[in-house]
């Protein structure tokens, strides 16, 4: 943890400043240690470099196993595709220039896809997830000398209101048991003038078709290592079926939500491997969630106009996407 993100760090519990405790004064970097609240009565650990303000076991258990097991698989600088590189400017609407130098929130982090992209930029990124993804996403990017990593609750986000210039949440809001109370966490964290930028699954009636939803109520409540070796000896197979039926000319594309598999043929340049890579992680990302809740394009922008955003767009960028600009 590096000394200069302790300015914007709070209890959550409390909203109280944190200082440090059992560790080194004199360090510009803190690898363990203790954050306790003004009153001393909250104390958070600093493991291996992270803060953490969250239980070790939560509910997004399945994301840290995810993230770990593919630490790399979707940074672009391990792909050698700017896949996660196109999907956060496209969604944001930012221009890298204006993140340099600027404090950016990215709230949900997992392994580090986007944090890489806005580090890139120049930004100075607060990557938060509240799984073990966190540690995923530190051994990703601790090259990386502006990069901070925080293990926390979006419900009761450790950080100073108004903090961010940039904050943005992308994949993960659809994941969380309420999604109206996640994304209302958010706005309080923008500066004013600041802009906020958050995707969702789109809840239409093509996307309440696919496959996943038929076997959810029952891959949900597996055993997840289990649930992860059974995809392992079946999604190749189950990728093939897909690929065969994306070939069948008109209605290919169509065919292939019939299989319960992440198929990103002909939509990303990569190779036979990296598909099959790609394949088994987004397949289990979309078997394992407790919760996967998409939301209609009305609920977006009605959230965004409650919490006095400006500048409002709402629209289909590789998601559902809103964003907007926080009021002065």
């Amino acid at each position: 943890m590096k000394i200069e993100l302790l300015e914007l760090l709070r209890c959550p519990k409390t909203g109280q400043p944190l200082s440090l405790e059992n560790c080194n004064d004199n360090a510009l970097e803190i690898e363990d240690g203790w954050l306790i609240s003004v009153d001393g009565q909250q104390r958070y650990p600093v493991v291996k470099g992270i803060p953490r303000f969250v239980p070790q076991s939560n509910y997004a258990d399945n994301f840290g196993m995810q993230w770990n097991h593919f630490r790399q698989t979707q940074l672009d600088s391990y792909s050698g595709h700017p896949i996660s590189t196109e999907r956060f400017w496209q969604a944001t609407g930012w221009l890298p220039e204006k993140l340099k130098d600027q404090w950016v929130l990215d709230a949900g982090c997992g392994a580090g896809r986007f944090a890489e992209v806005a580090l890139l930029a120049g930004a100075k990124v607060v990557a938060l997830d509240y799984s073990s993804a966190v540690d995923a996403c530190y051994a990703n990017l601790k090259h990386h000398p502006h990069l901070h990593v925080v293990q926390g609750d979006i419900y009761a986000l450790p950080f100073a209101s108004e903090s961010f210039p940039y904050v943005y949440s992308l994949g993960v809001l659809q994941h969380t048991p309420d999604v109206a109370k996640a994304f209302a966490a958010l706005p309080p964290m923008v500066r004013e003038g600041g802009r906020l930028c958050t995707d969702f699954y789109w809840k239409r009636f093509r996307t309440m078709l696919h496959a996943k939803y038929l076997f959810r109520p029952l891959t949900k409540r597996m055993d997840q290592p289990k649930l992860f070796q059974l995809l392992q000896r079946w999604v190749p197979t189950l990728l093939a079926v897909s690929q065969a039926l994306g070939r069948v000319p008109l209605v290919g594309r169509g065919l292939k939500r019939i299989v319960p598999v992440a198929d990103y043929t002909g939509r990303f340049p990569l190779s036979d491997q990296q598909l099959k890579e790609w394949a088994l992680l987004d397949t289990f990302d979309m078997l394992a969630p407790t919760y996967d809740n998409p939301q209609p394009a009305a609920t977006i922008r009605h959230w965004f106009e409650q919490a006095g955003l400006v500048e409002i767009e709402v629209g289909h960028w590789s998601h559902l996407v809103g964003r907007g600009i926080k009021s002065a």
